[in-house]
């Protein structure tokens, strides 16, 4: 067997190069989510975070570590949102430029934070364009440093610190249920939980319309899907990525996919019961819970709520979305 991309030393490095940087988010307790969820859950707070979402751990981690050189020619990313705002506001805190290629149909609310923080934004089309083409076209005309948006060890070490502060800070946890996209967040996290505490479980949860990382691991190999159309943008991705998906297969317990409607159900119930205003990736865990698709009876769970730049003018489509049987 390989060695796999990331440790636990290299998890608490990143947590030791973010001191200052990034919240120590809190874990949320709702009595009412606990009881439909037949647990005891708690949600960790990472759209409390700063830029919205835990995307700035791993991405100022990797910044952190450009040398005077790189910074002076800057770093490349592309990202339907939250990856995108996590690199602007880590190359702000480092002082290095930062291009930014985003599809035409990203939440405004991200693409405005985005710009916000300083970045060149580059627009292209979804379903016409290839990103990352683009993306490594523009690293080479500027000699810029491409950061990706998790497949890389530093981004999933950074990303790692979240399953660190989890067990610090409720250690009678015994399940953790995460968003998969690309599975840096989920291979940084279970990277950290199984080092330290083997004996919990670590969960994924993706869209029913975006099914790579599931379908990957039914096949024992990455599998490409086309480019999925799912309320959670978040996890919008073709694939899971060659470093992160050996992580999943080696510490990832199981995976579980869930509806649109069970998605949009989920965030109300987040928006209306706990009081936190999220983004639709964020419900995945809460959703996976109240539709069936995962029955912890009586257990101590994590869901990780791990974005929160909802775009308002959505909410009307989320609540039909949200009535579908």
């Amino acid at each position: 067997m390989h060695p796999l991309p990331i440790s636990l030393s290299d998890v608490q490095a990143a947590e030791r190069r973010l001191v200052g940087h990034v919240h120590h988010t809190p874990l949320l307790s709702c009595q009412t989510l606990s009881a439909l969820a037949g647990c005891e859950l708690r949600l960790k707070g990472e759209h409390l975070q700063r830029s919205g979402s835990f995307k700035l751990r791993g991405a100022l981690n990797r910044l952190l570590q450009l040398t005077e050189a790189e910074k002076r020619h800057g770093v490349v990313a592309f990202s339907s949102g939250n990856h995108a705002q996590g690199v602007a506001l880590a190359a702000r805190i480092v002082g290095t430029p930062a291009v930014i290629v985003m599809p035409e149909d990203a939440p405004q609310v991200k693409l405005d934070a985005t710009r916000g923080y300083g970045a060149e934004v580059v627009l292209y089309h979804r379903q016409s364009e290839d990103r990352e083409a683009i993306c490594r076209r523009i690293a080479d005309e500027r000699s810029a440093v491409i950061v990706p948006p998790f497949n890389d060890p530093h981004i999933m070490a950074g990303q790692g610190t979240v399953g660190l502060e989890i067990l610090r800070d409720w250690p009678e946890v015994e399940v953790v249920v995460i968003p998969i996209g690309g599975g840096g967040l989920i291979g940084g996290i279970a990277t950290a939980i199984k080092s330290l505490r083997p004996d919990v479980r670590v969960i994924g949860v993706e869209p029913e319309a975006a099914d790579d990382a599931y379908r990957s691991r039914q096949a024992g190999q990455i599998v490409r899907i086309a480019q999925p159309r799912t309320i959670a943008d978040g996890v919008a991705t073709q694939s899971v990525g060659t470093l992160t998906f050996p992580v999943m297969q080696a510490l990832v317990d199981d995976i579980v996919t869930v509806s649109e409607s069970a998605i949009a159900q989920a965030l109300l119930l987040i928006m209306s019961r706990a009081k936190q205003v999220v983004e639709p990736t964020a419900a995945l865990a809460l959703a996976a819970l109240l539709s069936g698709r995962l029955k912890l009876p009586g257990r101590n769970v994590v869901g990780l709520l791990c974005g929160g730049n909802l775009d308002l003018q959505t909410l009307p489509r989320l609540a039909e979305i949200a009535a579908i049987q």
